[in-house]
């Protein structure tokens, strides 16, 4: 981010904005023209930030990160932003993906003798541009972004500019939002409503992205580009008021509960969300099939995701805690239960015992995605392809370990679709098993 005036406070409500993408850590990085500071932590940005030490943070330009990627750990040295020296320079990195030949080039690096100080990909990618730097930091971005392969967006930082890239598939989501004070780079452009940006749009694929006190330059990777944005992020990772790649993520929940009542009615009573992705579909189901709307579900809103959990065990408290079904509401009724997807089982099977428990006489699940039958390498944590269960179960097999009385998940086709955009340019590897880069790169 850069401002015209102090960065901190903005950037801690612009990490706010994005706090569902990652709960376990956070930090800062704030240039004050001269030198860099940092601050970070593990837990909520709302309890690593407080007013003395974003008063500390004195600078105009600075970036910002949130984590819950469970291969991270909890241990400090992961927490990023990271930062480095080299050359007479400060730099600090904060990325969002995966490089699928991080361990390559990181087994690479240490036989040359380099000592590495977390064991993140992201450390890898400040060394090469570190390595590469020249004098002008594009430069050696472009010569970072032909080594990594996978997905990636990153805001890297230096004493007097920042720098936003994104990989030539824009498979992970940037946004860039600007007014004529301030410069915002984002994952979702949440951030940059929040904080007023009048203008905002996408980072394209393979678009590099300068910021300094004389504006924004933007250049391009050579070479081709073919997006392969990632669909999961309006499944389920991105807030519903995020519009990513010309794509909102409310209309497209809405518009999959609406196919996907057309593909697979049921004669219930109720529509009941799981919340808060299934709620957008939920509202297109029940509409499509003029059947009430109802919130059967409570949620406590000061819980978190409970997909991204480190563990199973924690997942499972996760839901207990954080959604409560509503004995008043679902009491002697037929459910249709919608949901944006089902990964482990656990949760729905979890959640469909407690509905029961609570007195509705049938329960019929719908997903508004499809079947996940393939793990993620490009930055969503998806298990081991063992413990999928889509992977391993037939649908009707899944039915009957969640205890439903029916199960349907809606179709490819309509899943595509209800993007509105006509040719198909996402990755939907953990569907259908097409990955766009290659997860074993030797």
């Amino acid at each position: 981010m850069f401002s015209n005036s102090s960065v901190s406070t903005k950037l801690f409500f612009a990490l706010n904005s994005l706090q569902h993408r990652g709960q376990e850590s956070g930090g800062m990085t704030v240039s004050d023209g001269e030198k860099l500071i940092r601050k970070k932590g593990q837990g909520l940005v709302i309890d690593i930030f407080k007013e003395d030490n974003l008063n500390a943070l004195k600078g105009n330009l600075g970036i910002g990160h949130v984590s819950y990627t469970a291969s991270r750990g909890n241990q400090d040295y992961n927490v990023e932003p990271l930062m480095g020296f080299a050359k007479k320079n400060e730099f600090s990195i904060a990325f969002d993906g995966n490089i699928v030949n991080h361990q390559i080039l990181r087994t690479r690096l240490e036989e040359e003798g380099i000592m590495f100080q977390t064991s993140i990909a992201t450390e890898v990618i400040l060394f090469l541009i570190a390595r590469y730097y020249n004098g002008y930091i594009v430069d050696a971005i472009k010569k970072a972004m032909k080594v990594i392969k996978g997905s990636y967006s990153a805001v890297l930082l230096m004493n007097n500019k920042m720098v936003a890239f994104r990989d030539p598939m824009g498979i992970r989501p940037l946004t860039i939002g600007y007014n004529d004070n301030d410069v915002i780079v984002a994952s979702e452009n949440a951030a940059n409503e929040i904080l007023g940006m009048t203008n905002t749009r996408d980072i394209l694929p393979g678009e590099i992205v300068e910021v300094t006190k004389d504006g924004i330059k933007s250049f391009f990777l050579e070479g081709p580009k073919k997006p392969r944005h990632c669909i999961f992020e309006y499944v389920y990772v991105a807030r519903e008021d995020a519009t990513l790649d010309k794509v909102n993520a409310y209309n497209f929940r809405r518009r999959c509960g609406e196919y996907l009542y057309l593909e697979s009615p049921c004669d219930v009573d109720l529509v009941v969300p799981v919340p808060d992705s299934g709620i957008p579909s939920a509202i297109g189901f029940s509409q499509e099939g003029k059947i009430p709307f109802a919130t059967g579900l409570v949620k406590n809103r000061y819980m978190g995701r409970s997909f991204i959990k480190p563990t199973q065990e924690l997942r499972e408290l996760s839901v207990k805690l954080k959604l409560n079904p509503l004995k008043t509401v679902l009491e002697g009724k037929r459910i249709a239960l919608i949901d944006d997807s089902i990964v482990r089982g656990t949760t729905s099977a979890n959640l469909i015992k407690r509905i029961r428990e609570a007195g509705a006489t049938e329960v019929h699940m719908r997903i508004t995605s499809p079947p996940v039958c393939y793990p993620c390498y490009y930055g969503i944590d998806t298990p081991s392809r063992k413990n999928l269960i889509a992977a391993n179960l037939s649908i009707e097999e899944i039915r009957e370990k969640i205890d439903a009385d029916s199960l349907a998940f809606i179709s490819p086709d309509a899943f595509q679709r209800a993007t509105l955009i006509r040719e198909d340019r996402y990755c939907k590897a953990c569907f259908d098993g097409n990955y766009p880069v290659d997860p074993i790169i030797i």
